[in-house]
């Protein structure tokens, strides 16, 4: 019955709802500095398309770090817990493109490309929706590839939080807090780049989001979260 409950339209909108109201409320209560700002607002004024690549762990402030007024959409997989990501993001503003970029999504793979070569913009967590941690999926550079925008990683993290022992860490922020929002460098992915590009790219961009991510806990007084251990084939120089 509890299952049945959980799977409810109904009780997946509210708790969206839930969900939404603590997000607005935490950040409307918290202390908020930006670094790195300038590498976004770049991109944003070239009128070119823009993926933003942010860790699953860190999602739940994620849709306050993106302006309101200026129109995205995220990847979100088809779980239950997606419906309920899509739900809640929905209160801001923020459309969903319900698939994953790897794994049998090729509608929503020709969407994202759609939307970026027209000038939008997409966000995508690059090792979601199950992992490993923190390490980033071949999916994301295939988007840039295709469509020829940049990735631009972005991360936050706060002085007063709870880490979860789910697979991704995942960061819950308390209201009354000091937080950050940190953007990383712009990453660019060749329309003509091989096998060994592409992995380049992948690498850079999971290098670059770990990089902003330890850079926003050490700024708010916090210890780092450990990616998820590389495979033996993957840590052999």
């Amino acid at each position: 019955m509890l299952k049945r409950l959980l799977r409810s339209p109904f009780v997946m909108r509210a708790a969206a709802s839930l969900i939404g109201a603590y997000i607005g409320f935490v950040y409307a209560t918290s202390r908020w500095t930006i670094e790195g700002q300038s590498h976004v607002e770049e991109a944003l004024k070239s009128g070119r398309g823009v993926i933003l690549a942010f860790w699953h762990g860190r999602l739940l402030m994620m849709p306050k770090c993106w302006r309101r007024n200026v129109p995205i959409e995220m990847l979100i997989s088809e779980h239950r817990d997606g419906r309920i990501i899509a739900n809640t993001v929905a209160h801001f503003g923020i459309d969903t493109v319900t698939g994953s970029s790897t794994r049998g999504g090729s509608g929503a793979l020709r969407r994202m490309v759609s939307v970026l070569k027209d000038g939008g913009y997409v966000g995508i967590t690059p090792d979601g929706p199950r992992g490993p941690r923190m390490r980033a999926s071949e999916g994301i550079v295939a988007v840039a590839k295709l469509s020829g925008v940049p990735v631009i990683p972005a991360t936050y993290s706060v002085a007063r939080r709870k880490v979860l022992g789910s697979w991704d860490r995942f960061l819950i922020a308390w209201p009354f807090n000091r937080g950050v929002i940190v953007w990383g460098n712009p990453i660019e992915v060749d329309r003509k780049a091989d096998a060994a590009a592409l992995d380049a790219a992948r690498v850079a961009i999971e290098s670059e989001l770990n990089r902003i991510s330890d850079e926003a806990d050490r700024l708010v007084g916090q210890s780092t979260i450990e990616p998820a251990p590389l495979a033996p084939a993957e840590a052999t120089p």
